[in-house]
């Protein structure tokens, strides 16, 4: 598994491109041949209303402008034999007064879980935001029920530094709380 900066040819997943990230073998629509797209994660991750507050039935498009933020955002893709497993983006959670701490979302497809994907993209994306000077990570929104995420924020170093009860309408449990979360780097 490879974790590199996505690339636009990432979003539908033909997994193949030239020197340049230029996909190769992409049909007039933009798909490509064999492989999962950052789109099919996303879209996936969030249909099942469970771990972001997304539209369960979010457009292509609404995802793109969701996920894909200008600079000083980033996003990373994990991949493997031109699969997108799963995908982080990160950059400053708030504004200038507020941007020395860095804010990150991550989506591990169901074909990837329990492989270690979102430990490595956790660990890559600690390293990646001391690289960008950040000082800290906050994330504002971990759904409680979503206990492998905690799990593995907690073995990373982050606690819970709030609680927000009954923030997140889950598609399986009802109302529940979403946690906030917070590590120095």
């Amino acid at each position: 598994m490879e974790i590199r900066r996505f690339v636009d040819t990432d979003w539908n997943g033909s997994g193949h491109g030239d020197e340049h990230g230029r996909e190769q073998g992409v049909d007039e629509h933009g798909h490509g041949g064999d492989g999962h797209g950052l789109w099919e994660v996303w879209h996936e991750v969030v249909a099942a209303g469970e771990s972001y507050d997304n539209d369960p039935a979010s457009t292509e498009q609404q995802a793109r402008s969701h996920w894909l933020l200008p600079p000083p955002f980033e996003v990373w893709v994990a991949v493997e034999d031109g699969d997108v497993l799963g995908t982080y983006k990160v950059g400053p959670n708030k504004g200038r007064l507020g941007d020395h701490v860095a804010n990150a979302s991550f989506m591990v497809s169901t074909r990837a879980r329990g492989r270690g994907v979102g430990r490595a993209l956790g660990e890559h994306c600690l390293d990646r935001a001391r690289e960008l000077g950040f000082a800290a990570m906050q994330f504002n929104a971990v759904v409680s029920t979503n206990t492998t995420a905690v799990k593995l924020w907690h073995s990373l170093g982050f606690t819970i530094v709030g609680t927000i009860p009954d923030g997140f309408r889950s598609t399986r449990h009802g109302l529940v709380d979403f946690h906030i979360m917070y590590r120095r780097l």
